[in-house]
């Protein structure tokens, strides 16, 4: 019997014109936001064809939102990393580890804060950085879970999921203020996110 058809991977030449065209528009967003952006702009900051842009992206939305799920893969990589278990002392001491690597990313990259904290209005956008937070709310539940022995949470509201938005609404709130994230609203939004875990988690769990 013939084998079933893999998907192809996009060839080198095309994966490179790809990763030229989201550069470009990663430096576009960085240093001017959201509204620097359109085929035109993107296609002279990559010294490319209009048309090379189209070919692979039909609108600034849809480049907008392969980069946001490039910023949430750095997100993903951030709470897979490894956690040394022994000097945890309390679920609070993973909170604070599992942000501060969240925080860096926000403070290393200029276009993730334009993506996710700027006011933007991009209802694509919104809706995929809500779709991929209810993964990286799975990955943190999988974190906390492999550490402490976590009570029962209700099952219709990811309460992970929320903590993550609920700290990211302070971090927005300091961009729209300061244009960055201070130290102080940093500060704040690790406390929004363990005032909200806190409903939820006791303030002692027994470790794994």
């Amino acid at each position: 019997m013939p084998r079933p058809a893999t998907p192809r991977k996009p060839r080198a030449r095309s994966q490179a014109r790809i990763d030229s065209i989201l550069d470009a528009a990663r430096e576009l967003l960085a240093a001017e936001g959201v509204a620097s952006l359109s085929i035109y702009s993107v296609a002279e900051r990559a010294q490319i064809p209009p048309s090379s842009v189209y070919h692979f992206f039909a609108s600034v939305p849809a480049m907008l939102e392969a980069l946001t799920a490039d910023v949430h893969a750095a997100f993903r990589a951030s709470l897979q990393a490894p956690v040394d278990h022994d000097t945890l002392h309390s679920w609070r001491d993973l909170s604070r580890i599992v942000e501060m690597r969240m925080l860096k990313i926000y403070n290393d990259d200029a276009a993730a804060r334009q993506l996710i904290l700027a006011q933007h209005g991009l209802t694509e956008v919104n809706q995929a950085d809500r779709q991929h937070d209810i993964e990286l709310g799975h990955l943190m539940f999988e974190v906390f879970d492999r550490h402490f022995q976590l009570p029962v949470l209700p099952d219709d509201v990811d309460v992970f999921a929320l903590a993550m938005e609920l700290g990211d609404r302070v971090y927005a709130r300091s961009m729209q203020l300061h244009e960055q994230i201070t130290p102080r609203m940093a500060e704040e939004g690790m406390r929004v996110f363990d005032a909200y875990m806190c409903l939820y988690l006791p303030p002692f769990l027994p470790k794994r």
